[in-house]
């Protein structure tokens, strides 16, 4: 497929980028909430993990930069 359509119709196709977006997500909560669970038990874990998820929206929300494609 990229050699017929290009590298970047291909990425589109496969949703190749989603891969990236995740991985800075990931980098984002890690830096921002820090990488350990405080809870003990699995239930406040996950409580932990939802609260500290929707904090994460909220501020990615608020500061998120608009990019524009340069050709």
């Amino acid at each position: 497929m990229i050699a017929d359509h290009g590298r970047i119709a291909w990425q589109k196709s496969t949703g190749y980028g989603q891969r990236s977006r995740v991985g800075a997500q990931i980098g984002r909560y890690k830096r921002v909430i820090g990488p350990p669970l405080r809870g003990r038990n699995t239930e406040s874990q996950t409580t932990e993990t939802l609260i500290a998820i929707e904090a994460l929206n909220r501020m990615t929300d608020l500061g998120r930069a608009a990019y524009e494609r340069v050709i």
